[in-house]
């Protein structure tokens, strides 16, 4: 701990290079050590010449005792050579100061306050409460303990309109996240329904949970026919008229047309990736990296910023990217083609649906893409309702 602080007190001690240049250098030097010169330094660059470092201090008794010799300063270290270095930088040093000043000052401030939710009268009742408890624009922000409290103030205050709330600061700005408390209605719907085909297909699999089935498995229907009745018989008479209940799934039919072309295209990450530090100054972006990526993609974290200062500090995690583009043949854009029809076909499908099968029906081969035509067979929910009129 001693060593280390007296390496610090060196450092900051004020020293001198001076280079001297002069016949019988060596004698010279002598003369600077019996008149109790420290040489911090000696570097001997010719036989007539050497760069010294002395304290600064003792620079008036080298000049005094100098005679024929010729000296010359060359740099300065310690404090004086951090006042020099603040003399020169002092006006950027200022600005950055300032600026940084301005942004933590204003980062601390509140410039909106959003509530989410579907209702505007929710939302503008609890702004007012926001608002009697200090948090609204252009107020200072909070610290969590205070959103905690004021979060568990109006919970408790609309115990019986809010169910769940959550303050998020985001920035210079509060996210409020609310859910209504919805009183259950223990009324009971009976309105009677019809469980019917939402389009023409065939049918491959019922689940009747209420009601009465009057289509069979593998039957062909038309959109609107009914599956599932409400109306329960008898000896050909309604006894009874119910809220059919089920589910009906059907083998469907599509036709897609898709192109693809014959240059393909493809962005491919590399295993390269950096975090790194970014000063954004209005459309500038200043990276503090020695390896720069020719292309990224980048995930960007606001550090330090302000809406209405052209100044942010970000974070960004930066990944490696590299384009690569191929001539493909016929076969292989056909065989693209293929794959992008059932990728267009599969995203509309929910997870207990899937793809029977496809065929490529048509192919049309230009001179920059090859377009296809392709039937679909679908496995899918063809579950709809219809309302029983009259009863």
């Amino acid at each position: 701990m001693i060593r280390l602080k007296n390496k610090l007190l060196y450092k900051l001690q004020n020293k001198i290079k001076l280079n001297i240049k002069g016949k019988n250098i060596e004698r010279f030097i002598k003369r600077l050590k019996s008149n109790n010169i420290d040489l911090l330094k000696i570097d001997y660059k010719k036989y007539n010449e050497v760069d010294v470092l002395i304290y600064q201090s003792d620079y008036k008794k080298v000049r005094e005792i100098k005679t024929i010799y010729e000296i010359n300063e060359l740099d300065v270290y310690g404090l004086v050579k951090i006042k020099e270095i603040i003399n020169i930088y002092k006006y950027i040093l200022i600005f950055i100061i300032i600026g940084l000043a301005i942004v933590i000052f204003l980062s601390n401030i509140i410039f909106n306050v959003e509530v989410i939710h579907n209702d505007s009268e929710v939302r503008n009742f609890l702004l007012i409460e926001l608002e009697k408890h200090g948090l609204k624009k252009y107020n200072f922000k909070k610290n969590y303990q205070e959103i905690q409290n004021i979060k568990n103030s109006i919970l408790e205050k609309y115990k019986d309109k809010i169910e769940w709330l959550e303050i998020v600061e985001n920035g210079t700005s509060y996210i409020v996240k609310l859910e209504s408390r919805i009183i259950p209605n223990n009324e009971v719907d009976y309105t009677k329904q019809n469980v019917v085909a939402t389009k023409s297909a065939i049918i491959r699999k019922i689940i009747a949970e209420n009601g009465e089935v009057v289509k069979n498995i593998n039957s062909y229907v038309n959109k609107g026919d009914i599956v599932i009745s409400g109306n329960i018989y008898l000896n050909e008479e309604i006894k009874n008229t119910v809220k059919a209940e089920g589910k009906i799934y059907g083998e469907v039919w599509y036709n897609v047309n898709v192109s693809y072309p014959y240059i393909y295209s493809e962005i491919k990450e590399l295993d390269n990736y950096q975090n790194v530090y970014a000063l954004k100054v209005f459309d500038k972006v200043f990276e503090f990296t020695f390896n720069k990526f020719k292309d990224k993609r980048i995930e960007e974290e606001k550090i330090l910023f302000h809406p209405f200062l052209p100044l942010s500090l970000v974070k960004q995690r930066q990944k490696e990217i590299k384009t690569i583009s191929l001539l493909l043949t016929s076969d292989e854009a056909k065989d693209k083609a293929i794959i992008e029809a059932i990728k267009k076909i599969s995203e509309k499908l929910d997870s207990d649906e899937k793809i029977i099968d496809y065929q490529v029906l048509k192919i049309n081969i230009k001179d920059d893409k090859i377009v296809l035509d392709m039937f679909f067979t679908v496995y899918e929910n063809i579950t709809g309702y219809s309302k029983i009129e009259g009863e």
